[in-house]
């Protein structure tokens, strides 16, 4: 999309932004005929109305467009995106400032996108001029980081198996130039990886764990680990088909992951990035995982199965023990993981779990900046106790029903010593309907938050 991105244009179509406070100031900058058609279609500058303006002939003239006022609760950064579902195609420039320029520009071109593989939607061509002062090679990687995961996330699962979503990494890496691995089938008990192997084991699709370095190794340590489940029938404790229906989004950890890295490595940031994900489909045949089950781990905890539907968090512990072992400045994991986090915050605000508040506080500050939200949940020691099991070191699922999110995260938690900070993002990936910028379906959570927050470190 970032064709749709123009340095300059004499023809194009000003978009003039308007709240409460300087609507009277944009009026008197506007020639007499376009004030009066304002004033004759009742135009009343509230937040997400609009108007177009007209200019010579049948020409388009202008558009205005109401945005938040200052002091209001709540403002919408990406609320100027609304314009690419309402505007005829063209190209646009911003008259005057927006609430953040740049992030209008982003939504308007996040808001564009259509998954096409299946079903073929024209993308409307909506030009925008860059505004003053915005990266315009920045954002365009930002936009097809965000596209790549989009699509890989709304591609069903008969087209996404672990070995597809290996090729889409190795693809990443290669344009990159990163060093790519993968460990597939029974190579992964011999490398001890003996939970990613137990889960993936039932599928005909055989399990895998893709591993790619990218940077100088004297630079910051950086390792993110995406869950890469594509598909989670729940396995022998089955999901009902209700909750059964968008699974091929349970990937959607990985496709984030993905999403920043290639944030990172096309801004060149200086770490040393490294991306692990597990991929597998948890599946149901005579060699599936078990409940009751005890098995053993990378880490050389034994777990025992209290729900095989909890698999998400035993392919990530085998993971984030690799990680682990060389000591990374930093590891951020991301998983579509809990239904319990969608229930405590909804589908919009994935949460966040550190013991390290220097990171979550600066992770949490580039997330409202950047208009990809999260909310800090306690990794809280007094549930620790409701991962016990009798008959192993831990159990992957604790009965009872509460706290699932953090529970969840405990477990991860138990996985990771060495690293100098720890980061959990229990994400949703999917956007159950449109809004501004982020259209109904795949998304990508957390790696623009993430990707700010290196940037301003590493930069």
């Amino acid at each position: 999309m970032s064709e749709l991105l123009v340095t300059a244009d004499e023809r194009a179509v000003p978009v003039w932004f308007v709240t409460k406070e300087n609507f009277v100031q944009v009026l008197d900058a506007l020639p007499e005929t376009q004030r009066n058609w304002i004033a004759a279609n009742g135009f009343e500058a509230k937040a997400g109305q609009h108007l177009a303006l007209p200019g010579t002939g049948v020409a388009l003239g202008g558009v205005i467009f109401g945005l938040e006022a200052a002091g209001a609760r709540h403002r919408d950064v990406f609320l100027p995106a609304k314009l690419v579902t309402v505007l005829p195609a063209g190209t646009y420039r911003f008259a005057n400032a927006s609430h953040d320029d740049r992030l209008a520009t982003l939504g308007w071109l996040l808001g564009l996108y259509k998954f096409n593989r299946y079903r073929t939607s024209d993308i409307k061509a909506l030009r925008l001029v860059v505004p003053d002062g915005i990266d315009r090679d920045e954002i365009a990687a930002i936009v097809e980081s965000v596209t790549f995961a989009r699509d890989l996330v709304n591609t069903p699962a008969n087209d996404l198996g672990p070995e597809e979503l290996a090729l889409a990494a190795r693809r990443l890496a290669e344009k990159h130039k990163a060093t790519y691995r993968v460990i597939v089938g029974d190579d992964l008990l011999k490398e001890n990886f003996p939970m990613i192997h137990a889960v993936g084991r039932a599928s005909s699709r055989a399990p895998r764990l893709i591993d790619f370095s990218w940077g100088d190794p004297a630079h910051p340590k950086i390792t993110l680990v995406g869950k890469g489940v594509i598909f989670d029938t729940g396995g022998l404790d089955i999901k009902p088909s209700s909750n059964m229906i968008l699974m091929k989004k349970d990937m959607g950890g990985a496709a984030s992951v993905l999403a920043c890295a290639s944030m990172i490595m096309a801004a060149g940031l200086k770490v040393r990035l490294r991306v692990l994900i597990p991929a597998v489909e948890n599946a149901i045949s005579g060699s599936a995982f078990r409940p009751s089950d005890i098995l053993a781990s990378r880490k050389g905890l034994s777990v025992e199965i209290g729900n095989t539907d909890a698999e998400g968090r035993l392919v990530l512990a085998d993971a984030l023990a690799l990680a682990d072992e060389e000591a990374p400045d930093l590891i951020v994991d991301m998983a579509t993981l809990t239904g319990a986090a969608r229930v405590a915050l909804g589908p919009d605000l994935p949460p966040l779990f550190s013991r390290n508040d220097e990171v979550a506080e600066a992770l949490l500050a580039h997330a409202a900046q950047e208009g990809d939200p999260l909310w800090r949940l306690p990794l809280w020691p007094p549930y620790d106790a409701m991962l016990d099991s009798k008959a192993a070191d831990l159990n992957n699922a604790p009965g009872g029903g509460f706290a699932g999110s953090i529970t969840a995260a405990l477990f991860l938690d138990r996985f990771v010593e060495k690293a100098s900070a720890y980061v959990h993002l229990d994400i949703y990936a999917w956007n159950p309907a449109t809004k501004p910028g982020r259209p109904e379906g795949a998304e990508v959570m957390g790696a623009r938050a993430l990707y700010a927050y290196l940037k301003k470190k590493y930069g």
